[in-house]
């Protein structure tokens, strides 16, 4: 494919996500009073979500390897529809947790495959300029999301946002049956069980890598982590309704996408191992302040969403170079290497929202469990250059 197709193909794919997370976070609330249940009920459809992603990578990745990039992505994406259907259509919160959970599952070959399509034709500074471009174009979805979540729930109530996510799902459908083309050799070996676990020992056995994929689930998990307490924090403690917080995660995204725009007119003379080290020290900075800010201050817009958005303009900084390093050793292998990539990253996001869920608290969750990803990621980056210096 070109270079223009697979940046357009891997965004949306990539975007099907973030984007299935922020139309849904300002439902949650409203979640609460519709089936009168808990919030620790509602967080966990978030964690079932995140576990379905996390854990699903590990199939989607060798079976794109195997039978190909589009074939694996036409198959997940019938899960995910079926999943989103699930959820639209439920009586009560247990039918939401088993959408949730199969929807993560269907999406999981988002980041999988967007991946590898550009590791199967692409490497070093082209490969990362293709994954920054992505970003740019992937930070519009999720930008948009909580406020598109927060008008749909306004004006035609919570199913209407998972009729939403039905939508896109259908035209991703389309357009990886229309637009896709296959960029591997299909090699149905590789998902024989000697294979599989022979694949993943070379993957888990290469120290750059494993560094590499801390590195991502430090600064991109503590994104999905949060997702699990801001909702309560803004709405429930700062007292914006739910459109109000969809505006306001703008911070978040616009940030991230002014960081990624930032990044692409900055690298023509930056060299572009320097980008992580710009992002760590941004999302560094901005994980102190929330630490700090959460301790001395009330919750406010501003002592809660600033330092957000210092966070989300580092890591934008930080996914494209650290992306195409940890890929770089498996052109062979680089759906299964996507995969174990995206799932560390994403169990990091569920283990964080569910360390933040039973803090209780979500404040002090916050406080706690954002930080210490943001400094696991940093401290990752170190192991990464020693580990390259040798």
């Amino acid at each position: 494919m070109s270079e223009r197709r697979t940046t357009m193909i891997g965004a949306l794919l990539t975007a099907i996500g973030p984007i299935s997370m922020a139309i849904y976070t300002p439902a949650m609330p409203e979640l609460v009073r519709a089936f009168d249940t808990t919030e620790a009920a509602i967080k966990m459809s978030l964690s079932l979500y995140f576990a379905g992603f996390a854990l699903a990578q590990l199939c989607a990745g060798p079976m794109s390897d195997a039978f190909g990039r589009r074939k694996a992505s036409l198959v997940f994406l019938l899960i995910y529809l079926g999943g989103s259907l699930i959820a639209a259509l439920a009586p009560s919160v247990e039918w939401i947790l088993a959408g949730r959970l199969v929807q993560g599952i269907g999406a999981s070959v988002g980041i999988t495959v967007s991946r590898a399509i550009v590791r199967d034709q692409f490497n070093g500074p082209d490969a990362a300029r293709i994954l920054n471009m992505m970003n740019i174009i992937l930070a519009i979805g999720p930008a948009l999301g909580p406020t598109i979540g927060g008008l749909a729930l306004a004006g035609f109530g919570w199913r209407a946002i998972f009729l939403l996510m039905v939508g896109f799902g259908a035209l991703l459908l389309f357009l990886s049956t229309v637009c896709m083309k296959e960029t591997t050799v299909p090699d149905p070996s590789r998902v024989k069980p000697a294979r599989l676990v022979q694949a993943y020992a070379e993957i888990i056995g290469q120290k750059r890598f494993l560094f590499t994929a801390v590195v991502l689930a430090g600064a991109v998990g503590s994104m999905y982590a949060q997702a699990a307490v801001l909702p309560f924090i803004l709405i429930e403690r700062v007292g914006l309704t739910p459109t109000q917080f969809g505006m306001s995660m703008l911070m978040q995204s616009g940030f991230y996408l002014m960081g990624s725009i930032c990044l692409r007119f900055v690298s023509k003379w930056l060299a572009a191992e320097r980008a992580p080290v710009i992002g760590l020290m941004l999302s560094g900075t901005g994980a102190l302040a929330i630490a700090i800010s959460t301790q001395v201050f009330p919750p406010s817009f501003a002592s809660i969403m600033v330092p957000v958005a210092i966070c989300a303009v580092g890591i934008a900084f930080v996914i494209p170079y650290i992306t195409a390093a940890g890929l770089m050793p498996f052109p062979h292998i680089a759906g299964s290497a996507s995969a174990m990539m995206g799932f560390i990253q994403m169990t990091a996001g569920f283990v964080g929202g569910v360390a933040a869920a039973s803090i209780g608290e979500p404040v002090i969750a916050f406080g706690i469990i954002i930080p210490l990803m943001h400094f696991a990621a940093i401290c990752a980056y170190i192991g990464y250059r020693k580990t390259s210096r040798r």
